[in-house]
Order: structure tokens, then C-alpha cells, then sequence
């Protein structure tokens, strides 16, 4: 029997104990990690690590949420990147990657962030943080805003390579 397909998260009328701006991004996150196994968890191995036209696999996409998100959530935090965080990135394009390794990385780390998010008193999402090594100026709040964004965009491309790979099947 098929269940009934669900609202996206923030038609549910979840959190409401989460102040709104944690709210909205927590729920960016689980719309993210939906769709993603949605559209992306049966693919084959070669599916996720497919290049059509030379873009970047489904895998990446999928390693680039959840490692972009601690990247965000670091600096959040008014901390810069520590060298592990630094090398994964380097590793984000890696091919080989299986299904279980990616969704278990994303699993892991949005249920992480989902923690960190939480952290946040709302008093401090005006805070002054600094991104990256040119030490840009943006605020708590403008950083969670883009993990929720960033998180979507990069949905929308997996899908859409998703789509590609799978075409005529």
C-alpha cells in the first residue's frame, strides 16, 4: 500500500519550538536529505560516479552538502577550517563512491548539523563571522541562511545529473 506523500518539511508544522530562522534552515535540511533519497539512493555505483558532458557525479554533490554544511557551520561558530576539514574538500571530486558510503556521510553529518543549528541562541544570529581566508564579513544568520541555500542548489544539480544518468531506463 503507498503511503501518503508528505507535505515538504515546512508545510508539516514541525519545530515550532525552534525560533524561525533555525526553523526554516533545519527544515532546507530535511527537504535536502528527502530528496536525496528520493531521487539519488538507488542509484548504481557507476550512476553516482557518472561525468556526463565532464559535470560533476551525483556523488559529489551528495559528499558536497554534507561537507560544505561543517565547512558553513564552522565559521558559524566563529572557528576557521581545521586541516581534516580542509583535506576532504580536496577530496570531494574522488570517484569510486558507493551509495551506502555517501548516504551514510550525509545522514551523519546533516543530523550533526541539525544539532549545531540547534546550538544557536537567536540572539546570536546577528553576531559578526568572518568566511574564508580573505576573511569576509557576514553574520551568523547569513550563514545559516546559505547552508540551507547552498544545500539547495546542490540538491537541484543532483537531481538533474540523477536524471540524466537514468535517462531511457
Amino acid at each position: 500500500m503507498n503511503q501518503p506523500k508528505l507535505p515538504e518539511p515546512w508545510l508539516r508544522g514541525t519545530l515550532a519550538e525552534i525560533a524561525p530562522t533555525q526553523r526554516a534552515v533545519l527544515h532546507a535540511l530535511e527537504a535536502a536529505q528527502e530528496d536525496l533519497d528520493r531521487w539519488c539512493s538507488a542509484l548504481t555505483e557507476a550512476q553516482l560516479n557518472a561525468r556526463p558532458s565532464g559535470i560533476a557525479p551525483v556523488a559529489f554533490h551528495i559528499r558536497h552538502i554534507a561537507r560544505s554544511t561543517d565547512r558553513l557551520l564552522t565559521y558559524a561558530e566563529g572557528q576557521q577550517l581545521s586541516e581534516p576539514q580542509l583535506a576532504l574538500l580536496k577530496t570531494e571530486l574522488d570517484p569510486g563512491a558507493t551509495s551506502q558510503t555517501l548516504f551514510d556521510e550525509l545522514n551523519a553529518g546533516l543530523a550533526q548539523a541539525a544539532a549545531r543549528i540547534r546550538a544557536f541562541h537567536p540572539d546570536q544570529l546577528t553576531n559578526s563571522r568572518h568566511v574564508g581566508k580573505n576573511q569576509l564579513p557576514t553574520t551568523v544568520a547569513g550563514l545559516l541562511v546559505h547552508v540551507a541555500d547552498h544545500a539547495q542548489r546542490h540538491v537541484g544539480q543532483a537531481i538533474t545529473t540523477t536524471k540524466i544518468v537514468t535517462a531511457g531506463q
